[in-house]
């Protein structure tokens, strides 16, 4: 189940709740009561140790991007 972050408005309190993605636009109450609450956006990260193989060079030259790939007059 997702963890969605949200904080109070009131107290400026950050907290974390696990809830169906369904209801993660759903009002949320603070620990302390309070309901002027508003929802973080979070970032996820991603770690890993695999690589993607480097690309392979285009037939015909040419370095890619505007100039590079012919685009330009």
């Amino acid at each position: 189940m997702p963890r969605y972050e949200y904080r109070c408005r009131t107290c400026g309190d950050t907290f974390e709740l696990s809830r169906p993605m369904a209801e993660s636009a759903a009002p949320a109450a603070c620990p302390a009561g309070h309901d002027d609450t508003v929802k973080l956006l979070s970032t996820v990260a991603v770690a890993g140790t695999a690589s993607a193989p480097a690309p392979a060079p285009r037939a015909g030259g040419g370095g890619g991007g505007c100039c590079g790939g012919g685009c330009c007059g």
